[in-house]
């Protein structure tokens, strides 16, 4: 792992462990997602800048095996619940940072506003009065900020790309400007004390089964698929998707990002976008897909009909099941895996963003988006989640 605070600006920001000016207390929401795991992990090093961090980790299931090692004060609530949020959270007096990694799908987008903000208004209602040092709120978003809900696409005209921070909203409904919204009025009310900070990452590589937008995870799965059927690995997508760059967000790096606009000022306050930094073509990524999983590669043959990933996988649970047992792997069930997600990723040409805004405020992380990949298939692997 390459760490952003290893060159001048993290000799700045990092100090001594045991000055209790760095004792930092993290709830995570959203502590099993695809940022939540990374965070968690992060957090838990003694020399992560802030630190050491106390961690609380919040999310609605029983905790998972594969979340074990991470030195977290696991939380099982429902912060839909208001009361089971008063019950769970406001014990927890000694929170400083929030960390907002977590959200809930609806059909409809005013749907998903009501639902989300709700959940994020339980937990600042319980935990803003009794936290008194709580000084910082992260929320992750995303670039549908830019393009607007699932519902919208194709009917509304997004921002140009890249994307840059500034730009107005869209007329449209989204659940990501209601976390901002309540983020900005408990900073007023606040009266400045509290901060916050906005994160959009562009299409997450990390690791999560809990995940309900992980790319990544439903194409591992898919990949280890056609491995025990002995067939090649063929694109799910359109000719746009195979050919133009498109860019994603290390998981780790989006925490890394969230971790530094607590630490330094010029982080807080502020939206910024997260990206690896470089950009990649789907057409060079398959093949190291292919060869990770030892399937035949097969290049994008524009003549084939187009036949979505979910409609490959519709009847596949059996398959899934067997490879599951034969192999020893964690149980899981093929309809846990987000195939409608990177469906949706791949019906054209991604959007780009610019991280321009972050590097001059004095981030400067980044990430290899090939070797993202092999990670997050390094650690599929080591859970047992994928053979």
């Amino acid at each position: 792992m390459s760490w952003w605070w290893k060159g001048a600006l993290g000799a700045a920001l990092k100090k001594p462990a045991g000055n209790e000016e760095h004792n930092n207390v993290a709830l995570i929401v959203g502590v099993t997602g695809i940022v939540g795991d990374s965070l968690a992990g992060i957090l838990s090093v003694p020399d992560t800048p802030g630190g050491p961090w106390k961690v609380y980790g919040v999310a609605r299931r029983p905790r998972p095996t594969w979340s074990a090692d991470h030195p977290v004060h696991y939380i099982q609530c429902d912060v839909s619940d208001p009361k089971d949020t008063r019950t769970k959270l406001s014990p927890l007096t000694d929170i400083t940072h929030i960390f907002w990694v977590t959200w809930a799908n609806r059909p409809t987008e005013a749907e998903c506003c009501d639902l989300n903000g709700a959940m994020f208004n339980n937990v600042l209602t319980v935990v803003v009065p009794n936290a008194p040092n709580l000084t910082h709120i992260c929320i992750q978003t995303g670039h549908k900020h830019y393009i607007g809900p699932f519902e919208a696409f194709g009917k509304i005209k997004p921002h140009e790309t890249p994307f840059v921070e500034d730009v107005p909203r869209l007329d449209v409904p989204n659940f990501y400007y209601t976390l901002e919204d309540i983020a900005l009025d408990a900073s007023k009310k606040s009266r400045g004390q509290l901060t916050w900070s906005v994160h959009r990452p562009a299409v997450i590589f990390g690791f999560s089964p809990y995940s309900m937008m992980n790319m990544l995870g439903s194409l591992c799965v898919y990949a280890a698929i056609c491995k025990h059927e002995n067939v090649p690995l063929k694109f799910p997508g359109t000719k746009a998707a195979w050919n133009c760059y498109f860019v994603a967000a290390d998981a780790d790096l989006i925490a890394e990002q969230q971790i530094w606009s607590c630490v330094d000022p010029n982080g807080k306050n502020e939206a910024f976008n997260c990206s690896n930094g470089d950009v990649f073509k789907w057409k060079a990524l398959w093949k190291v897909l292919a060869h990770e999983f030892g399937v035949e590669y097969e290049e994008f043959d524009e003549s084939d009909e187009y036949v979505s990933l979910v409609e490959r996988m519709k009847d596949k649970g059996p398959v899934w099941d067997e490879i599951v047992k034969i192999n020893n792997l964690t149980e899981t069930k093929l309809e846990e895996f987000t195939f409608w997600f990177a469906d949706l990723m791949f019906l054209g040409e991604c959007m780009l963003d610019s991280m321009n805004k972050s590097k001059e405020h004095g981030f400067f992380g980044f990430r290899n988006s090939e070797k993202s990949l092999v990670s997050v298939i390094d650690k599929m692997r080591s859970h047992k989640i994928v053979f």
